[in-house]
């Protein structure tokens, strides 16, 4: 098997490469090497002759605040003896001249010696060769196939037509003449990155784009949905004044939305769900006192506000300029792509947004003011153009040295936090007279301040802190008691590769801490001293945010959509004396009478999500498990008459991976059905 290896994709990495396993994957060898700062990006593998591999490297630099795509190691590789050796095409006849970035390439089932590659260049476009590689033409100079080219520039030839090829872009496009021209094939959803063909039947195939992915049996003219699938990229995560509360996020490439957190029905529908304001690049803001107006952010400073009974939506914006296509440099404020916006927790009619300054308005967003300096370090090295030697790309997303994540005590009034993307941390405590630097020493410089969180219950905060974008995984959560004066780390127990995006204090139990990592989820009992794994049946994904909700924990993925934990009064009450006892009865938290049905049969459908139990939840512990037990649960009224009787048998679980043995002791917790 051949694997093409990236490498770290922020900084020169040695790891870079094409490897090849002889042995199913237990040994590796790399065979093809250019340079630490060039990656191998595609490998194809001759459909007629496996001896025949074609491979591409791609010289890239990115970082926090830019975007390079080529350079002197950006090439197109070919081997004749399984990898053992390589020859550049390159520079054959055809190739085009000068800088070259990124490289697809296509070798058709029909004719090997039949091949394509989409490039990245000056005179770039779809170049074909009809003679395995030595001599090249370009078939179409078509911008729409290159455009934001280090994003996209895949190419696939058909299995059965020999002039048949795909080009995956933002629109997902097909040549029927060898390349010459094209068309667009409409798909469910946009922004296209990778694309199968059925080796035996060119009607079946499969595409993945930022909606998820589809299947079409007829060659691209219909599509499965993706509705079926929980893969969307949420960024952010709140909830509203509503009964029973609302969920509200914006989806990477797609609406913002909000969600019944619990529906009527025995699961949660399409009904629940329906877009709000803003873009795909959100936070969201619900009005306290009227949760049915939302605003919300997008791209560049994008700013509006819906009032979902009217359908009634308007600008917002702090400054109504957007100069598309040009860099931070030109910008009044600098936006971040997912900048803040949120509520005082003290006055309802205080919303607050976040450039480089933070900003308020009194008056729905008409007019704002702004009540703090330049929060970031602004460094003019930081706040050029981006893109380059070839492309400039300037989307929003490369816009930096902004505010990232603000926040205001609920304890306290007029205490704010504010972090940017560019390593500070400042605080005001007289609602934004005056500001003080509060950085943690030791912080890397380009830290990006991720997540603040206030102390429920002593002044203070809370910091998650990432800086991966410089190549750096480490995790960094930060607490401080004295507003910043002094700072104490809190990693003990999390992957020294685990980069932390989101750390939440429950406000029910002193020191209980949620952290969401690039790779999962941690919890700490002790104030952050030490965390343990918390994944339970959540997904291996990133975790970009939590929240915590009438004692429930919701988090927000970037690719596997919204997760809840109904349910936390156990962690609240979980001890070393609990643990200690033979059986223990939580203390359920409090319930709402609702009118809603209860899933029988079968799961619910891929369409539908898991509702909120119906009626009380109990929760107990046992400390010893014998191979079977029945638990019975005796409810009174207060006049001790019995009103209910619920029993469970409980199975022993099948012995683990980990080889657990019959007999030892099983701490088992469980939840009975709904009272």
């Amino acid at each position: 098997m051949y694997v093409a290896a990236m490498g770290n994709l922020w900084k020169p990495s040695d790891e870079r490469g094409v490897y090849r396993s002889k042995d199913g994957g237990n040994t590796w060898e790399r065979i093809l090497f250019e340079s630490d700062k060039a990656g191998a990006v595609d490998l194809i593998l001759d459909p007629n002759n496996p001896r025949i591999i074609y491979a591409s490297t791609w010289e890239i630099k990115r970082n926090g605040y830019r975007m390079d795509s080529g350079g002197p190691g950006s090439h197109l590789w070919k081997s004749t003896d399984a990898g053992d050796t390589w020859t550049k095409l390159t520079h054959n006849p055809g190739m085009p001249k000068g800088v070259i970035g990124i490289i697809g390439i296509a070798v058709s089932p029909v004719n090997s010696n039949r091949l394509w590659t989409c490039i990245e260049n000056l005179d770039g476009g779809v170049f074909r060769s009809d003679d395995g590689g030595e001599t090249w033409t370009r078939t179409s100079d078509f911008r729409e196939l290159r455009q934001r080219a280090w994003y996209y520039s895949r190419i696939y030839a058909d299995t059965k037509d020999l002039n048949k090829v795909y080009v995956a872009n933002v629109d997902f496009w097909r040549s029927d003449d060898g390349g010459k021209n094209w068309s667009s094939i409409e798909t469910p959803h946009g922004d296209h990155h990778d694309f199968w063909i059925d080796p035996d039947d060119n009607q079946r195939m499969a595409v993945a784009d930022d909606g998820g992915a589809q299947v079409s049996f007829d060659a691209g003219e219909t599509w499965s949905t993706y509705h079926n699938q929980p893969t969307a990229q949420f960024y952010r995560v709140t909830t509203d004044n509503h009964f029973p509360f609302r969920i509200l996020g914006a989806q990477q490439d797609n609406s913002t939305i909000r969600i019944l957190h619990r529906a009527a029905g025995a699961t949660i529908t399409e009904k629940e769900w329906e877009p709000s304001a803003g873009g795909e690049s959100a936070h969201l803001a619900p009005d306290p006192d009227n949760p049915d107006i939302v605003y919300a952010g997008s791209y560049k400073g994008y700013m509006s506000r819906i009032d979902h009974r009217t359908g009634q939506e308007r600008s917002t914006n702090v400054w109504p300029d957007n100069p598309a296509g040009s860099g931070v440099e030109v910008m009044k404020y600098r936006f971040n792509w997912n900048f803040p916006i949120f509520f005082s927790p003290h006055d309802g009619n205080k919303l607050y947004a976040a450039s480089n300054y933070l900003h308020v308005s009194y008056n729905e967003g008409q007019t704002w003011e702004v009540i703090s300096p330049d929060l970031t370090r602004g460094d003019p090295e930081t706040l050029k153009s981006s893109g380059g030697p070839i492309t400039q790309d300037n989307t929003g997303v490369e816009f930096y040295a902004n505010i990232f994540a603000v926040t205001e005590s609920a304890q306290e009034p007029g205490v704010i936090w504010a972090g940017s993307d560019d390593g500070l941390l400042h605080v005001t405590r007289d609602g934004g007279k005056t500001w003080t630097n509060v950085t943690p020493p030791g912080s890397p410089r380009l830290n990006m301040m991720n997540c603040i969180d206030v102390n429920p219950f002593r002044q203070g905060a809370y910091v998650a802190a990432t800086s991966y974008k410089f190549g750096d995984y480490t995790p960094y959560l930060y607490k401080t008691a004295d507003y910043g004066k002094t700072w104490t780390r809190i990693t003990a127990g999390i992957d020294p590769n685990h980069y932390a995006r989101t750390i939440r204090a429950d406000p029910k139990r002193q020191g209980l801490l949620y952290a969401g990592t690039e790779w999962g989820m941690y919890l700490s009992f002790d104030d952050g001293l030490s965390w343990k794994s918390f994944q339970l049946n959540l997904p291996i994904t990133s975790i970009a945010d939590l929240h915590l909700r009438d004692n429930s924990l919701i988090a927000a993925t970037h690719g596997r959509s919204f997760w809840m934990i109904d349910d936390l009064t156990p962690l609240h009450q979980l001890s070393a004396e609990v643990a200690k006892q033979p059986h223990y009865l939580f203390k359920p938290k409090a319930s709402y009478r609702m009118a809603q049905e209860t899933l029988r049969g079968t799961a619910a459908l891929r369409t539908q999500g898991e509702n909120h139990p119906n009626g009380v939840l109990f929760h107990f512990y046992l400390k010893d498990l014998s191979d079977t037990a029945k638990v019975q649960l005796d409810l009174f009224e207060l006049g001790e008459e019995l009103i209910r009787v619920v029993q469970q048998h409980l199975q022993r679980p099948a012995n683990d991976a980990a080889g657990q043995e019959r007999g030892q002791p099983l701490r088992v917790g469980h939840a009975l059905p709904g009272v």
